[in-house]
């Protein structure tokens, strides 16, 4: 394996619970926290444990909610507390990013950052070390680099990237510009961009040096920006720190640093794309859950739970259990059953996207208990 890359610092966002994977994944414990891939590890763990051979274990911030904190430092026992950043609220990606990104800039003005969301699944870790490595040369030229997977279907759950002109860079091969970011497509779309190779998915990574991505957020949200400069003078000050992120930090717009950032540097020009050759997926609903620990066989039957008392006849899909209590599947198929202490879930895979309306509609009805 390659040496650490001595300019370079990993960022993973730990926020959000996931609301696809409920009752699953809660308010205390979000899906970064589970054991989604049969591991033994948590998603968490899993992305620190990818990330060190690239930055050194000193060299990885986690930004996640005050909530939170425990829970990710007992999975990250080698985190310097310097480089965990409490979030006092939710506020999207591009706060979360932007201020580790602006603190990290004050403390090492050169440095070049990736962020690497805290609950996806990567297998081929020597192909992922790969595609990082290139996308950090293509920011040392002053791009925005994201790296984008070749679709293995016509999903229509990611968004997606097309491919413009190759870029020359040395230690990047395979860079291009990207031409341009694309939505969600319904399902005929979808197909059309899977026959065309020039579009990727778009995996929520991105490469950059930390001053280029200020830059970025300041031109599109300059009073975003204005707070998280704010925030950053006063992060490494302990007497400061606290006053200033309850003043400063609820006040911050909520945005994607797809929008914020990806979406207007690629219309200037400014965003690359790196491919990535290993095997990804977001564990966005039950029903990528129930194809990542089937190994893609349609007809198997999943099962995830230590203690799970499964009988099964003729049925496929995924069973999560986190009872004692025997759950019995006859001549069903692609059944979703998530069963705990409080709620349980049935659904299908074809409707595992839906399971976000049912969190929303909990949230609405004051019954948060479950949440």
């Amino acid at each position: 394996m390659a040496e650490p890359v001595a300019d370079f610092y990993a960022v993973i966002p730990a926020g959000g619970i996931g609301s696809r994977l409920w009752p699953l994944s809660r308010a205390d414990a979000p899906k970064f926290l589970h054991d989604l891939s049969g591991s033994g590890s948590t998603l968490l763990r899993d992305t620190w444990d990818r990330l060190e051979p690239l930055t050194g274990p000193d060299r990885i911030a986690v930004v996640t909610g005050r909530a939170h904190r425990a829970a990710v430092e007992k999975e990250l026992p080698g985190v310097p507390d310097k480089n965990v950043f409490l979030e006092s609220e939710p506020r999207d990606s591009t706060a979360a990013i932007g201020l580790a990104a602006a603190v990290l800039a004050r403390r090492e003005p050169d440095v070049i950052i990736g962020s690497f969301a805290a609950d996806h699944v990567i297998r081929v870790p020597h192909l992922f070390d790969w595609a990082v490595r290139q996308a950090i040369e293509v920011a040392r030229e002053g791009y925005v680099c994201t790296i984008g997977m070749p679709p293995t279907e016509p999903s229509i759950g990611f968004g997606y990237i097309r491919k413009g002109a190759e870029l020359i860079v040395d230690g990047a091969p395979e860079a291009s510009l990207v031409a341009s970011f694309v939505e969600k497509p319904d399902l005929e779309t979808a197909k059309e961009y899977f026959a065309d190779r020039t579009y990727l998915w778009n995996a929520g990574m991105f490469i950059s040096r930390a001053d280029v991505l200020l830059g970025e957020i300041a031109e599109q949200e300059p009073q975003l920006y204005a707070g998280l400069m704010d925030l950053a003078e006063a992060w490494d000050d302990r007497e400061q720190r606290g006053p200033v992120v309850d003043r400063i930090w609820p006040t911050l717009a909520k945005v994607a640093i797809d929008y914020s950032v990806a979406e207007p540097a690629a219309q200037r020009g400014r965003l690359a794309v790196v491919p990535g050759h290993f095997d990804w997926d977001d564990v966005g609903d039950f029903a990528s859950l129930a194809k990542l620990n089937s190994h893609g066989r349609k007809n198997d039957l999943a099962i995830l739970g230590e203690n799970a008392r499964i009988l099964s006849d003729a049925a496929s899909g995924i069973v999560v259990s986190q009872t004692d209590r025997v759950i019995s599947l006859i001549g069903v198929r692609d059944i979703v059953v998530v069963d705990t202490e409080d709620a349980l879930l049935v659904t299908t895979s074809e409707h595992a996207q839906r399971v976000k309306g049912v969190v929303d509609a909990l949230k609405l009805t004051g019954r948060g208990d479950v949440l």
